[in-house]
């Protein structure tokens, strides 16, 4: 029993290891075929219809007997689920990666648990006491993340590697310092899009939060999201480009990219955090972030020959740090909780017919 009680403990976190390397080689696979000149919003409407197709039998088969009835209510969730977990949110990510790198948007992902933490407390899904360490070190450790922020998103800095063959050093002409300025801004816009796409990727965690208690049916409910976001990205893709040409996919990377986007990061991967969100909550779930930049820049530079500047590695650093400042406190908190539960459980063990409200009022207090 002991051994089986560990393994069930290990899944949720074995499940993000294997999801975030999935998402990292995603990332590089997108940032190739966008180079390439393949429009984002058809990318994206490939990639959820292919996530669809792909869930939409395993739902049927697996969660048939225990799926509850759709309501309305959930159906809101679930379209309101797919705009800001895939649809709208995606398209801000892949411009943000075009314009910038791989590496680089992995690094906005690991502010995701700094703003979920933040997006929480109005919400009251996280509470802060300043009295105690586990509080302080929330407020910390966010403070941390957001000064990272800061440097991720106004500090690039000098190119750590250089992929490109010698030259000699000659000054630069007019036509290199514009070549360089565009650069620049196209390094600012896409910043900017990846600061929106993390927004809206951190209150996808409390809207997911909220449709685990609704619609306990990880597949049922992914298979769903992914068809309302598919709708939601061709809408935009044919409201905004006319050419019908952008739709076919061209080369066998773009062919390889929409399959493997769609099945195993769309498809399995939202199904996996889903489960996990359900199990441990969102911010355990979000805790994985840093890990999938972690993995781009280790498949990304060397196989690639992705650029990492210094601002980027410097910001990255100081998020991971405060990141895991925030979650030292959550997990003291947790563990604070789980404490006074014990000891409130014992106290009343003697007062039976009073328990079962009493249970609810303790359940209420520790989400």
């Amino acid at each position: 029993m002991a051994v089986m009680k560990s393994c069930d403990e290990w899944k949720p976190f074995i499940a993000m290891v294997a999801i975030d390397f999935c998402f990292a080689i995603v990332n590089i696979l997108l940032k190739k075929v966008l180079d390439e000149g393949m429009n984002h919003l058809v990318l994206i409407t490939y990639r959820l219809t292919i996530s669809t197709i792909f869930l939409a039998p395993i739902s049927y088969f697996r969660e048939r007997t225990s799926r509850p009835k759709l309501t309305l209510r959930i159906l809101f969730f679930l379209f309101l689920s797919a705009i800001v977990g895939t649809s709208i949110t995606q398209y801000f990510f892949l411009l943000g990666i075009q314009y910038t790198s791989a590496t680089f948007a992995c690094a906005f992902i690991n502010m995701v648990p700094m703003i979920t933490f933040i997006m929480a407390l109005p919400f009251g899904l996280e509470t802060v006491n300043l009295k105690c360490n586990s509080g302080r070190a929330k407020v910390i450790g966010t403070l941390v993340c957001i000064g990272g922020a800061f440097i991720l998103t106004l500090y690039k800095g000098a190119p750590l590697f250089d992929h490109s063959k010698a030259t000699s050093t000659q000054a630069m002409d007019h036509g290199t310092k514009l070549s360089h300025i565009r650069n620049k801004e196209r390094w600012t816009i896409g910043s900017i899009a990846l600061v929106v796409g993390t927004l809206l990727w951190s209150s996808w965690f409390l809207v997911q939060s909220n449709i685990s208690k609704m619609y306990p049916c990880q597949y049922s409910s992914t298979t769903i999201m992914t068809f309302f976001g598919a709708i939601q990205s061709a809408i935009l893709g044919f409201c905004t480009g006319r050419n019908l040409s952008m739709w076919v996919l061209k080369g066998r990377t773009q062919v390889i990219t929409v399959l493997f986007s769609g099945m195993i990061a769309s498809g399995l991967g939202f199904v996996g955090m889903s489960w996990c969100v359900k199990k441990r909550g969102p911010v355990f779930t979000a805790a994985f972030s840093p890990l999938v930049q972690i993995l781009a820049a280790l498949i990304g530079i060397p196989i690639f020959h992705e650029q990492l500047h210094f601002g980027s590695l410097l910001g990255s650093v100081i998020v991971i740090i405060g990141l895991y400042i925030l979650l030292w406190g959550k997990k003291k908190e947790m563990q604070k909780c789980v404490t006074k539960l014990v000891q409130e459980t014992n106290a009343i063990k003697e007062q039976e017919p009073h328990l079962p409200a009493i249970t609810v009022s303790i359940d209420s207090r520790c989400p």
